[in-house]
Formats: structure tokens, sequence, C-alpha cells
């Protein structure tokens, strides 16, 4: 099927008496080129099981089930999944789920895969709807079982956030590199889909870091410290942080001393290492 030509989607559709969502963020790929590099990023291997987010028409499933060993869409729209039907008969390694995403155990994975062992190995593969990126990468890099990678198409600047250093760090960019390892694989104009989204995308890698290096970090003492310091990004951080965490600030002024940071540093110039170590030497009183 020509599922990179415009009007081949639109008679398509229009044969299933079905238009694109703006509210569920539906827009369809047109440009081959871009798949290739989504394809290239994931760096699929036959013994893979794939993870699809928002399948759509099925342009991305196609091309992910002639690699993997499994495929898992999971597709919130009951009238894209009789399309997906349709789309992607005869692919006997694709199973495709209706439901919200951010609604399902996402740490129980044995429930998408149908395999009984305790840790599964598995990528994650979309071209997310934009208005569920940040949800999505949160509450897997949070789960139980999170994947070995996710390679994603997300919006332009969240891709930019995401990968962010100092000084321009922020709340997301920690949030993301205390589990992993973002790298932006390539910009997308937005000229790329149809209907055209307001913004331009960008291919995003996230490589988890090791699950012991996970469990041995403090999680939510770390978060704590973070999100005080980011409260108000414009003042300093011996404001922010005596403030948030309800410490005297000359003990702050200590302990940010201690793991040489200046108290009047803004949390941008922060890396998530300075976090960790902060949070390693948390005050106690």
């Amino acid at each position: 099927m020509q599922l990179f030509s415009k009007s081949f989607i639109k008679a398509f559709l229009k044969k299933h008496k079905v238009r694109p969502s703006k509210r569920l963020g539906q827009n369809f790929l047109m440009d081959y080129s871009v798949l290739k590099k989504i394809m290239a990023a994931a760096n699929l291997q036959k013994e893979d099981i794939v993870l699809e987010i928002g399948p759509g028409i099925g342009t991305l499933t196609q091309e992910i089930a002639k690699k993997a060993k499994k495929v898992i869409a999971v597709e919130k729209d009951p009238r894209m999944i009789e399309i997906l039907k349709e789309i992607l008969k005869g692919l006997k390694n694709v199973t495709v789920v209706k439901g919200d995403i951010l609604e399902l155990l996402t740490s129980d994975v044995n429930k998408f895969v149908d395999i009984g062992c305790q840790q599964i190995e598995y990528k994650i593969v979309a071209n997310l709807p934009y208005y569920i990126v940040a949800p999505v990468i949160r509450k897997f890099l949070e789960a139980k079982y999170p994947p070995k990678e996710m390679v994603l198409m997300v919006q332009k600047e969240v891709a930019q956030r995401i990968c962010a250093r100092p000084p321009k760090m922020n709340l997301l960019a920690v949030s993301v590199q205390f589990y992993a390892q973002p790298k932006i694989i390539s910009y997308v104009s937005k000229k790329s889909f149809w209907p055209q989204p307001k913004v331009d995308g960008a291919i995003i890698k996230i490589r988890i870091k090791n699950q012991e290096l996970r469990i041995k970090n403090n999680k939510d003492l770390f978060f704590r410290v973070v999100k005080a310091g980011f409260a108000h990004p414009r003042k300093q951080l011996i404001n922010n942080l005596s403030k948030g965490l309800k410490i005297d600030k000359q003990k702050v002024r200590t302990w940010l001393l201690k793991n040489k940071i200046q108290p009047s540093q803004r949390a941008q110039t922060l890396t998530v290492e300075n976090w960790a170590q902060l949070t390693k030497n948390f005050v106690v009183e």
C-alpha cells in the first residue's frame, strides 16, 4: 500500500469514514527518508520485542514487523483499530492492543508481550502523539521493568529540552537524564506529516541506564532536592533549596560549598551528577 502518499491516505481514510483527530494528535508520516532514520536508530534485531504507541494507520508498524520478533502496537482510537486490521493483515508477529497507554499498567510488560519471565528486555519505537510525549517518557522511565531503549518522534523543542546541558538544564532534562542517556538523532520538518502539525519534530533515542544504578540512587530524595532547586529558575540555589527544603540558609551554603557548588549558582548550571552528589551528601539537621 502507498502509505506515504497523501492522496492515498486521504482516500483510504475516507473509505473507512475516518478523519484525522486533532485531539488525539493524529499526524501521519509521509516521508520515507524519515522512516528510514527511525529504523536505523532503533537498530532492531530478529530477537527484539517492540512496543509501539499510537501506530495510526500502521506505516511504522509494518517496518518494525519486518525486523523484530514481536510487535505490540497500542492504539487508543477504535476507528484506527479497524484500519490496522486491514493494513496489517497477514503479519503474524503483530498484536494490536486497544487502549490508552497512559491508563495501562506500564510496569506489567507481561500483559503486552505474553511472556512468562520476570524481567523482559524490550524496546519502544513510536511516532508519539505530541500531547502524550512527556507522560509516556516519564511512566516508562519509572516503570519496574523499563525498556532497554526508546526511539521516539517528538516535538523539536521537547527533544532539545530533554537533551539540554548546563547552563541550559531544566527539570525535564534532569528527570530524563537521571534514568537514561538521551540523544537527538535528526530533526524532522512538519511538512513530513499530514495533517501538518504546527511545529517541527525530532527523532530522539533514549538509552536506559543500568538497572542497578537506578536502584542504588535514592530516587525520592533526589527528585525532592531537584524540584526544590528548580522551583524558581531565576533565583539562586541557596534561596530555592533553603525555602523548598525548609533548611537554614547557612546549612545550605555549607552543603553546597562542600560539594563544590557556589550558593549563587542557578539550577540550570548543575549537571545530573551534581544533583546526585548533593543527594548523597544531603544536609541532616
